[in-house]
């Protein structure tokens, strides 16, 4: 299912950055015709600017934070995301943007609430201690349940291990629905290569049995083999559609793995 159909940039070619960036400059903009759209680049080459620039424009919530467009991390984009255009063939169910850091800060907030939470009973419990058994169970009810509501949710382990990559996809697939609009900047950060196939496979079946649309900012190699991926390099200006096996990190990675005592030896 396609539900943002277009986005047209503002074109400034005097402007300060982001106008600056080159694959943006003389870009009129990008065409989402299929259900997932691939963004990719070297660091700095503004994948992940668009990306945060659309989600501003879109205020979309993100994982553990405010809405992005009251984000004050991204306010110097703001201007630039107000000029973008956006063409919508169908309003989404849903929009979620999601960045591999709001992982670890949903993670460390969560991690401190429960820590709390369990403060909170073991007070209770010592302050009703010796009382009748409803007294103990109506004062300790409200912080035993967030506990459980908590690791019912996300799981003991994505409240113990921040960096665990099970974590990060059960609290993902937590946040997932039937016909959303989802934007993804490098969500590959926290996860093994085995992981991020476990999460190309659920994109796989968001796309196909829940009429979702995805747009990722990725360096991902098994991210970037999606099947049928629109795929949009911002190492060329402007930036143009391009296939996996025409990406220079594709090539390198190749070559590299094939042979690294030839590279290793250059270094």
């Amino acid at each position: 299912m396609i539900y943002l159909r277009q986005i047209q940039v503002p074109n400034d070619p005097e402007g300060a950055w982001p106008h600056s960036i080159p694959a943006l400059r003389g870009c009129a903009g990008l065409d989402f015709d299929r259900p997932v759209t691939l963004l990719c680049g070297e660091n700095g080459s503004g994948k992940s600017t668009l990306l945060e620039c659309l989600a501003v424009k879109l205020a979309a919530p993100a994982v553990g934070r405010i809405d992005a467009a009251r984000d004050e991390t991204l306010r110097t984009l703001r201007p630039y995301a107000q000029g973008l255009r956006t063409v919508f063939a169908r309003k989404p169910r849903t929009t979620l943007f999601l960045r591999s850091e709001d992982f670890f800060n949903f993670i460390q907030t969560m991690q401190a609430e429960r820590r709390e939470m369990q403060r909170e009973l073991a007070r209770v419990e010592a302050e009703y201690r010796g009382r009748g058994a409803f007294a103990q169970n109506q004062a300790r009810a409200a912080f035993a349940g967030t506990i459980v509501d908590m690791e019912r949710r996300y799981g003991q382990d994505l409240l113990e291990q921040a960096s665990h990559g099970e974590s990060f996809l059960r609290l993902f697939g937590e946040r997932l629905v039937p016909g959303g609009l989802y934007l993804l900047d490098e969500p590959e950060a926290p996860l093994s290569p085995l992981r991020q196939m476990s999460l190309l496979s659920l994109i796989r079946q968001m796309v196909d049995e829940a009429d979702c649309q995805f747009i990722i900012a990725t360096h991902s190699p098994i991210l970037l083999a999606y099947p049928d991926a629109a795929l949009y390099s911002f190492d060329e200006s402007p930036l143009a559609l391009t296939s996996y096996g025409e990406l220079e990190s594709i090539n390198l990675l190749r070559d590299f793995m094939e042979n690294p005592e030839r590279y290793l030896r250059n270094l």
